[in-house]
């Protein structure tokens, strides 16, 4: 009923507001998920800007390639508006450098929406959803 998919799912076509969920769990081996959980913590502390503030992964994966790589390519790692920057561990990701408002975020994700579209052609859609 949720149709749920790749990011997507009923709640991101309307204007739902989820307050309460259920979770089925399958019986596990403890030490197999424990090293699970482990390794792919270790693959984001490596791989995101987790030491920042953000609102996680930015810009929704185009059709065409993967946001991160388009703006990198692009040359936007580091770009900064206000506290807000283009995080220089992982482009697809508007971090916090400190006092940031929502309008230096803003208007540093039309600064590379703006840029990507000018330098390959591909729109960049926001993966955060502004309330």
């Amino acid at each position: 009923e949720a149709e749920f998919g790749y990011r997507t799912s009923t709640f991101h076509r309307g204007d739902f507001i989820i307050t309460s969920v259920t979770f089925k769990l399958e019986q596990g081996c403890s030490q197999d998920i424990k090293t699970s959980m482990e390794e792919i913590f270790k693959r984001r502390i490596d791989k995101q800007p987790l030491e920042f503030p953000s609102a996680g992964s930015t810009f929704k994966r185009p059709a065409e390639g993967f946001a991160s790589a388009l703006i990198d390519q692009c040359g936007l790692k580091g770009l900064s508006v206000g506290g807000a920057q283009v995080s220089e561990k992982h482009a697809g990701f508007v971090i916090n450098k400190g006092c940031a408002t929502q309008k230096d975020v803003l208007t540093l994700c039309e600064i590379v929406v703006k840029k990507v579209k000018e330098k390959t052609g591909i729109e960049l859609e926001m993966e955060i959803k502004i309330i």
